[in-house]
């Protein structure tokens, strides 16, 4: 079990609560999480801070709006299509008809349309918000929550998800259905973005396609990467220390992620020193003033709407006073991103990379 999936079961109760308090782990539909690419300059052309640790005040990071590009213009599906999912499931796929791709990013319904099959895509979680799914009816309620009713009334023939989305009797519901479902791994870090990709390509019978999505994704990712690196500081004492925290303030819930939680993978490509790492901090566990405080971090990443629970930065230092004994807090350096994409880990990952980049090395730049 990853320690994602750890984290989610035991908050399940929180979680029900706050999505029903209107702030639970979702991006609005509204695409205000992004921008159209036209109204920013390269990232190539940015001229970094000359002292980034003494920048004042926080940054909202806004990925370019990105249309699905199909890798497979006219994708024909190698079936019957047999695959032993993470959970040792041998599973067969023969009908590739009516797809659901379900997880708390919406990464794997992303996959499934950058593979060509997004008119096969019947439903959607409410962590899928790209234009081209928005249409689609939803499959989850109360935030996060599968209904099985919703599922079979659209009739799937295949399944794809993972385990960050509960009930998990849901799921055994429809396999007892006789619908396909394949497990794909619930860990997202920026080292897993390929496997991700082959387990969904593998479960609708493109693999191929699945090399050629991952060979783009990396490539974009590459060429981000070696942008961040021009934009970091050069010297290791000089890069910024940066923590993510998950904020969810009407329930109290504040947790400060680690070595294995992907935020760790994320802090490292973005040029920055993860201080929870640094300090021992293993996977997701709650906050305590001590430990933040020793991390002493220069920047703090959040998501938005984890943000906007606590009442922004102001509500942050004030519901967590420690915050504001480190650098991040005396100089209010808080990076938010939309929820959906900071820490997704799919085909859209160098834009996330980019937008990210830009709200802590450029934050002034148009």
């Amino acid at each position: 079990m990853s320690l994602f999936t750890r984290f989610r079961r035991a908050l399940a109760p929180v979680l029900v609560l706050v999505a029903l308090a209107g702030c639970g782990l979702t991006a609005a539909t509204d695409h205000d999480g992004a921008v159209a690419a036209a109204d920013r300059p390269g990232l190539e052309t940015l001229t970094p801070l000359e002292h980034p640790r003494e920048y004042q005040g926080p940054s909202t990071a806004l990925s370019v709006a990105t249309p699905v590009e199909p890798v497979v213009t006219d994708p024909q599906p190698a079936l019957p299509a047999t695959v032993t999912d993470v959970q040792g499931t041998q599973v067969t796929v023969t009908d590739t008809s009516r797809i659901l791709a379900l997880d708390l990013y919406g990464s794997t319904s992303r996959i499934v349309y950058e593979l060509g099959l997004g008119d096969q895509v019947v439903g959607r979680d409410s962590s899928s918000d790209f234009p081209e799914i928005v249409d689609k009816p939803l499959v989850t309620s109360n935030g996060h929550d599968l209904t099985g009713e919703a599922i079979l009334e659209l009739a799937p023939t295949l399944i794809i998800t993972d385990t960050t989305l509960g009930p998990w009797d849901v799921i055994l519901q429809m396999r007892d259905a006789g619908i396909p479902v394949v497990v794909v791994d619930s860990h997202r870090s920026l080292d897993d973005v390929g496997t991700l990709i082959g387990q969904v390509a593998a479960a609708v019978g493109l693999p191929d396609a699945g090399t050629a999505l991952t060979t783009r994704t990396q490539q974009g990712i590459d060429q981000v990467t070696a942008q961040i690196d021009r934009l970091a500081p050069d010297a290791e004492s000089e890069r910024l220390r940066m923590v993510f925290l998950y904020l969810r303030g009407s329930s109290g819930v504040y947790y400060m992620f680690g070595t294995g939680s992907g935020a760790d993978s994320l802090i490292t490509a973005l040029g920055g020193v993860d201080v929870a790492t640094e300090i021992g901090w293993q996977g997701m566990r709650p906050i305590t003033d001590e430990g933040l405080v020793s991390a002493q971090p220069d920047l703090v990443l959040v998501m938005t709407e984890g943000l906007e629970s606590v009442g922004g930065v102001d509500g942050l230092l004030e519901q967590l006073p420690a915050v504001a004994q480190t650098p991040a807090g005396a100089h209010q350096r808080i990076v938010d991103m939309a929820d959906t994409q900071l820490l997704g880990f799919g085909p859209t990952t160098a834009q996330t990379l980019d937008a990210l980049a830009r709200a802590i090395y450029a934050p002034d730049a148009a």
